[in-house]
């Protein structure tokens, strides 16, 4: 493994064989991408929510986006403006519409946090105890890892006795060392078993752990865009006038603009 901090003699004997390493190293593998996906799946949830809050500044083309609901704190400030228009203190209609206006945008900006702190709640938080699991675990490989080390130390140790001439004082070390032997292959044996049969399971629970999480994100949004369509049917109606088209409100506007463009101030030189 790359972070091992130290190196020693390796034993002439395979002590771990290749298949159980190779089966280690893939479980371990996919643990660790989990890991990664779980923090980059968290930063993106941020990310959004902080979207939705109108956290952060937007270019242009995003700022059509909160029109579909993303961005209402900025729909909500607008809306206010227009109220504070000298336009609304002249026109009566217009007053209706801008009124119309900011009250659906108040009810989206509701309905919007409302989604947020589902989602904080349901999804984020969720995630944020899952991936606090993370440390203890790969503490526990730390440990695993240590454990194999001491025990290839030790197993050299005997093997570099084993080789010698069998006299007293090497008949002595050799019991010596196997002696400290026999506790740390148990210890090793013990963690290589214990994450084996954990690490499996635990890569296996994720499904059970985050159906209901991405279940509440998706009714969540369901929920939410349910309401918007609501706030800006009810919008519409309050707005349209009977028997205007999209195509005789554009001739409306042509017109209207053609009258400002033939006043002397904006006439061309």
């Amino acid at each position: 493994m790359s972070w091992i901090p130290f190196k020693i003699g390796q034993p002439k004997k395979q002590i771990v064989p290749k298949t159980v390493e190779r089966d280690f190293e893939r479980e371990y593998g996919k643990l660790q991408q989990l890991e990664d996906q779980t923090k980059k799946l968290q930063k993106d949830l941020k990310k959004s929510t902080d979207a939705d809050l109108g956290s952060y500044q937007y270019e242009v083309c995003q700022m059509l986006h909160w029109t579909l609901g993303t961005m209402s704190k900025s729909a909500v400030k607008i809306s206010s403006d227009l109220l504070s228009n000298p336009l609304c203190d002249q026109d009566q209609e217009f007053l209706n519409m801008v009124t119309a206006l900011d009250t659906a945008m108040k009810r989206m900006d509701a309905f919007n946090q409302e989604k947020v702190n589902q989602i904080q709640k349901t999804v984020i938080e969720p995630l944020k105890k899952f991936g606090s699991v993370f440390p203890s675990l790969n503490m526990a490989v730390k440990r695993r890892e240590q454990a194999l080390q001491d025990y290839k130390r030790l197993q050299s140790k005997v093997e570099k006795y084993e080789e010698k001439e069998k006299t007293g004082p090497v008949l002595a070390k050799l019991h010596q060392v196997r002696e400290e032997l026999r506790p740390v292959k148990d210890d090793f044996e013990a963690k290589n078993r214990q994450l084996l049969e954990e690490m499996p399971r635990f890569y296996s629970s994720r499904l059970d752990y985050f159906q209901p999480s991405f279940e509440s994100l998706i009714r969540a949004q369901v929920v939410y865009y349910t309401e918007m369509h609501k706030i800006f049917r009810d919008l519409t109606q309050q707005l349209d006038q009977p028997g205007h088209t999209d195509e005789q409100r554009e001739q409306e506007n042509e017109a209207k603009l053609s009258e400002l463009r033939a006043l002397s101030i904006v006439a061309d030189d």
